[in-house]
């Protein structure tokens, strides 16, 4: 009598889970001894089983709350391999065997498939998907923010075609709104949630051809700023597509390639940055001047940290640029002022560019690193009020096998030779891409290199310059109100249609039952009462 229940207690932990990964090598040697124990005994099995058991049952109470904020974060590349394997690194990372750690996105109660073909494409790219699951329509590859009947690279198909988003959804109801990524802040993800250009590499005028810019065609970076003026945060890369052509870098003044590319001579940062210093607007380049900011004082937040996309995680300069988790924080600290709530879109975006690279290693940290800002997320918001999805735009043709034995890390050698050419092979393996090595004719031994190291290239089945998408469906997870709405198997524009539903934006309003759309606080129970009041005190 008067004990917390066991599934209350789980979320606890669960909310306390990250102060508690930083343990000593000893300790944690500690625990890896203790687990190989007890993992011998049916009952720590058993006992496991009824736990989640436990926990599933409490599923059964929907959260029917209306999302007062919404948050997306997308993996781009992160198909279900990709998954698997980040969280093997993520618990060999904290000194695990790996493949029973849990990342923050496997805690969510609902899993669902998502199909990822664009209208044209049976193996889709990241622009015709982003304009999927942001707008709600299936679109032509290499298109954003219009619809199929728009032609790639056909500026005279834009006019009519034209889609919105959820993100101008969510700005037309009062809410705040922000873009955070890892790439260029005019890249294929978050540049559907704002333009409509019938080519995701139109960045700048500078990289349009002459016929589009005369048939009034605008770029991307343009479009950030015309097209949904008042976005309150947008963070990530891109310096270079706002600047003049020739326009030194403010961080690498002597490097030519990092200049300025526009060629209509705006300065695209100067203009927001007179237009936005009456309304406690802020632009920052560097992690430095991000951190010299106190949210509570700041209202609208451009950052661009790079002149292009932002260095790998494991290459990031911690005195310069900000981490993926760091972004976040500061956006949901702005954003959540608002009374109205906020949609935020987060995108891992260099998880796909790892992969292209052939570089697993580079492409896993990228999405261990989202998870941990999806576990940030997590801390400054509640499942009460907040529905948070965690998905991918696309999978990539990359794979792990090779009868590895349990805790091999996941970037060794397979315990196996193959029995064709007798040489030993990686764990991860890529179906194509620039990793497809031959020595003297025959397979590279891959003993004669370091394959633990970060831009270690893979080995691939085909040799390209690039490797590619894969077509296979990708997961969604998701938590908090009308989060069971994203179940089975689903074509990949239903997504923002629920995420808006559940928010009361957009065309799906007549279920909301308040005016401001966010319902009464005496609808809390008392435990989840105290849940919130721990995680505040956390925060």
């Amino acid at each position: 009598e008067g004990r917390l229940p066991s599934s209350v207690i789980t979320l606890i932990l669960i909310l306390l889970s990250p102060y508690l990964e930083n343990r000593s090598h000893s300790q944690c040697k500690h625990v890896f001894l203790r687990l190989v124990e007890q993992e011998k005994d049916p009952d720590f099995w058993k006992e496991w089983a009824q736990r989640t058991l436990k926990n599933a049952l409490t599923l059964q109470d929907l959260n029917k709350n209306v999302a007062k904020n919404i948050i997306l974060f997308l993996g781009d590349g992160m198909g279900v391999p990709t998954v698997t394997a980040a969280r093997i690194l993520k618990g060999q990372l904290s000194g695990q065997n790996g493949e029973e750690t849990q990342l923050e996105m496997d805690k969510f109660p609902y899993v669902a498939l998502s199909k990822t073909y664009n209208t044209n494409a049976q193996v889709p790219d990241s622009a015709g998907t982003a304009t999927a699951y942001l707008c709600g329509v299936k679109a032509n590859e290499g298109t954003v923010g219009v619809s199929a009947a728009a032609v790639k690279s056909q500026c005279n198909t834009t006019r009519g075609n034209e889609v919105t988003s959820i993100l101008k959804w969510a700005k037309d109801a009062g809410k705040s709104v922000g873009i955070v990524t890892t790439t260029r802040v005019n890249h294929a993800t978050p540049s559907a949630a704002y333009a409509h250009c019938v080519d995701r590499d139109w960045y700048s005028d500078g990289d349009m051809p002459a016929e589009a810019l005369q048939s009034g065609c605008k770029d991307i970076a343009r479009q950030l700023f015309e097209n949904i003026p008042d976005i309150d945060v947008i963070m990530g890369g891109g310096r270079r597509n706002m600047y003049p052509r020739n326009t030194p870098d403010v961080e690498y003044p002597g490097d030519k390639k990092h200049n300025g590319t526009r060629k209509d001579g705006r300065n695209l940062v100067g203009e927001w940055t007179d237009r936005m210093k009456d309304k406690r607007g802020y632009y920052v380049w560097n992690r430095k001047d991000l951190f010299s900011l106190n949210p509570n004082n700041v209202d609208y937040l451009l950052g661009l940290f790079e002149p292009a996309d932002l260095p790998y995680e494991l290459e990031r300069n911690k005195e310069t640029d900000p981490s993926l988790t760091e972004m976040v924080d500061v956006a949901i600290k702005i954003l959540r002022k608002n009374e109205r709530g906020f949609y935020l879109l987060v995108e891992g975006g260099r998880i796909d560019h790892g992969h292209h690279d052939g570089k697993a290693k580079q492409a896993l940290h990228e999405a261990v690193e989202m998870d941990r800002a999806i576990t940030r997320a997590g801390l400054l918001t509640s499942i009460y009020d907040t529905l948070t999805v965690v998905t991918a735009d696309h999978s990539h043709v990359f794979s792990f096998g090779g009868y590895t034995h349990r805790g091999n890390s996941i970037f060794g050698l397979a315990p196996i030779m193959s029995d064709i050419d007798q040489k030993p092979f990686t764990s991860i393996l890529y179906g194509n891409g620039p990793g497809f090595k031959f020595v003297n004719g025959a397979r590279e031994n891959v003993s004669t290199v370091d394959y633990e190291h970060n831009n270690y290239q893979a080995q691939a089945a085909v040799p390209l310059s690039m490797e590619t998408h894969g077509g296979e469906d990708v997961a969604i997870f998701s938590k908090g109100p009308l989060a069971h709405l994203l179940h089975g198997v689903q074509e990949q524009h239903y997504i923002p249609h629920v995420m808006a539903y559940a928010a009361c934006i957009g065309q799906n309003k007549d279920h909301c039952h308040t005016n401001s759309g966010s319902p009464s606080l005496s609808h809390i129970s008392p435990t989840l009462a105290l849940l919130l009041s721990v995680k505040w005190l956390l925060c």
